[in-house]
């Protein structure tokens, strides 16, 4: 049996007026909060963390996120039992066709909402098998045998290939006037080890510090609130969300 030791913190910043960031851990849903919580993994379990980072600004950007998260949570509460590995997945890339058409539709027919849009990124546990998701440029990172590798890859023109620097252009997204989105889906078994941590970020994390600054975090045992206050001790110039899934 796993156990996962999950902090969770999104917060609004050092500068923008309101949070666009929210999360899902289990069936609960944060903004403007911290969570500490431990999960058992077992044979009849499902299990979702997920990070998502509105766009928009004025533009409803925490609309978006917000119902792309809570239109996962129920989603993936009622997916029935016994699905393949295929349907599985199937399934989650139609729900992500789904989602897409209601936050663009939205966007079209209310001016206030027009352009709004989301990232996503998610770590999934079905019937014991493990799935990353991944659409824009919020992350998924693994600490094993003391380095950080970035797991998902930024859509974003500077960095098609997840490799170099970050940019806050993403070609990629939920809803934000993109005529079509994608999402990745991998399964990533080989990730879950006794020992590792996991952690999934929005771009005002990555931003702020880096990579290096977070791994020795990491390391020091530090909460996801920890990171969150690091990156505004940096500046927090974006809302900031982290989840941090210490792995036991």
């Amino acid at each position: 049996m796993l156990v996962f030791r999950v902090t969770a913190s999104c917060r609004v910043g050092c500068i923008r007026p309101n949070n666009e960031d929210i999360i899902l851990v289990g069936d609960q849903i944060i903004r403007d909060a911290e969570l500490h919580q431990t999960f058992s993994v077992d044979d009849s379990d499902r299990l979702i963390f997920a990070l998502a980072d509105g766009m928009g600004g004025h533009r409803s950007g925490d609309v978006a996120s917000a119902d792309t998260i809570e239109n996962l949570r129920f989603y993936y509460g009622d997916l029935p039992v016994g699905m393949t590995d295929e349907m599985f997945k199937d399934s989650i890339l139609s729900w992500h066709r789904s989602i897409h058409s209601i936050i663009s539709s939205r966007g079209r027919a209310e001016q206030r909402y027009e352009g709004m849009g989301t990232t996503l990124v998610a770590l999934l546990c079905y019937a014991q098998n493990f799935y990353w998701l991944n659409c824009g440029d919020s992350r998924l990172y693994r600490l094993h045998a003391g380095e950080l590798t970035q797991v998902t890859t930024d859509h974003s023109p500077k960095d098609p290939n997840g490799m170099g620097g970050h940019t806050n252009l993403i070609t990629n997204c939920i809803g934000g006037g993109c005529q079509t989105s994608f999402i990745d889906i991998v399964p990533c078994n080989e990730l879950v080890e006794p020992g590792d941590t996991l952690m999934l970020c929005s771009d005002g994390l990555n931003d702020m510090i880096s990579d290096t600054e977070i791994c020795n975090l990491l390391k020091q045992g530090l909460d996801a609130n920890d990171l969150c206050l690091a990156a505004e001790a940096a500046g927090g110039y974006d809302n900031v969300s982290v989840v941090v899934i210490r792995i036991e």
